[in-house]
């Protein structure tokens, strides 16, 4: 087992490592941009070194200032969250070159999973579900109105680096193809430097369902069910949970088997997530592999009773996986906790936070690295927290959410809590009838 623990992140996940870190008895070092000089993950780690301005490329992003401080406080492995450098196969490699052991896959199987045309080829060969659309990347505008014409419209266009939303266009008619297929090509080179545009036909009515699943050294995968991460806004997650309302157990172990399938193609070593669009007819097609940790595994946590982070770091340490699946015995809602404004198209809203009290009691948990006094800066995500709440059925859990939500109080700032608790009181969202869609006719009171 590892000695140090060096986490290459920040805020909430930063601390998650941490605490788990600690019940393992390993040490811990924090790296930290000026700005998150006074972040709780700085504060509770065994080291904190200081690896640059607040601008991620000085910091976060800087592979040289993280590896330096790897060096210079004998960290014999580096855990990096989500987000950042989480799925980047150099430094996934760099960290292998230096005799570090970076705590999750390996670089080859990032870049397969990584490259969305690469993934899904892989797919296709592993018999996995996808959705249907053209081979390869799109070469330019007329390319993409043949591609379209052969699937069928609607399409949707998707950057091949693609994440976030950035370089997605839905296309509903010819009409409408030069001009996103150009604004979808501008943006994915903006956002990571490749503008590599591939089609697939769009899926009407979709519900956003991923699996779970973790892999060890020796060939030895298994899934721990779903969550459902529907209720998204502009393609970011704002509510998930698990079990899904929509999943029925025939679904589940179809579902199931093919992200084991996905994980045993590329000999998946650590936890990841297989991520399906699933229609109104239940029918399932491959989106994406998340290749790390992802900010709603907690969901997972509280259904089944696991330590994902624990588990991610002993697979990292060479041990294997039960090799048994796990299903949900209670249900669990998690709601990010943003610093935006929901009046005001969710606008960001950074600054210093002046009063905090977070709820408590039964079937309540809060991750958080928050505090009054907390200056929340402008250069990061702003996700602040995460409010996850669990009980024996959805009904309860979306309960003891309204009621966890109203005891939740941040002055200072304005935060997502306002939308949470309408939307906990939303018939359509409480009788589990919503798409990814939902949110486009929901209207904040």
């Amino acid at each position: 087992m590892f000695k140090k623990i060096l986490i290459a992140n920040r805020g909430e996940i930063a601390l998650r490592v941490i605490r788990t870190c600690r019940e393992m008895g390993i040490k811990t070092v924090a790296v930290y941009s000026t700005a998150d000089k006074d972040s709780l993950h700085v504060k509770f780690a065994d080291e904190a070194v200081c690896i640059g301005k607040p601008a991620s490329a000085d910091s976060y992003l800087n592979v040289a200032h993280i590896m330096a401080a790897a060096e210079i406080t004998n960290a014999d492995a580096i855990h990096p969250g989500y987000g950042f450098l989480a799925e980047n196969s150099k430094f996934a490699k760099i960290c292998g070159d230096h005799g570090i052991k970076f705590i999750g896959p390996t670089p080859e199987m990032i870049n397969l999973m990584g490259d969305k045309v690469t993934a899904k080829e892989t797919m296709i060969k592993a018999g996995v579900p996808v959705v249907p659309g053209v081979e390869g990347l799109l070469k330019d505008a007329a390319h993409a109105k043949w591609a379209a014409n052969e699937i069928g419209y609607p399409v949707i266009l998707k950057a091949t680096a693609g994440g976030g939303g950035k370089g997605m266009r839905v296309v509903w008619n010819e009409s409408e193809i030069e001009k996103n297929f150009d604004n979808a090509k501008t943006e994915a080179a903006a956002s990571f430097k490749n503008d590599g545009i591939y089609m697939e036909k769009f899926v009407e009515e979709p519900r956003h369902i991923e699996i779970q699943v973790a892999g060890d050294q020796y060939g030895n995968v298994c899934h721990l069910s779903e969550r459902d991460c529907s209720i998204q806004r502009r393609h970011q997650k704002l509510v998930e949970e698990s079990p899904s309302p929509f999943m029925t157990d025939e679904l589940r172990e179809r579902m199931g088997d093919a992200a084991i399938k996905a994980a045993k193609a590329i000999n998946y070593e650590s936890v990841g997530t297989i991520e399906f669009l699933v229609d109104k007819h239940r029918n399932f097609y491959f989106m994406e592999m998340n290749t790390r940790i992802q900010v709603e595994h907690c969901v997972t946590e509280e259904v089944i009773n696991y330590d994902l982070i624990k588990e991610q770091i002993k697979i990292a340490a060479g041990e294997k996986v039960s090799g048994k699946n796990y299903y949900p015995q209670m249900h669990a809602i998690e709601c990010r906790i943003n610093a935006e404004d929901p009046y005001n198209d969710f606008r960001p809203s950074p600054g210093k936070i002046t009063v905090l009290h977070q709820p408590g009691g039964h079937g309540v948990r809060v991750d958080s690295h928050v505090y009054a006094g907390y200056v929340i800066p402008p250069y990061y995500d702003s996700m602040i927290a995460k409010l996850i709440t669990v009980a024996q059925t959805r009904e309860e859990a979306c309960d003891t959410m309204y009621r966890a939500l109203s005891e939740y109080v941040i002055e200072g700032v304005k935060t997502t809590i306002p939308f949470h608790l309408q939307l906990m009181q939303n018939e359509d969202f409480r009788s589990g009838n919503f798409t990814t869609k939902f949110l486009e006719s929901f209207k904040m009171k």
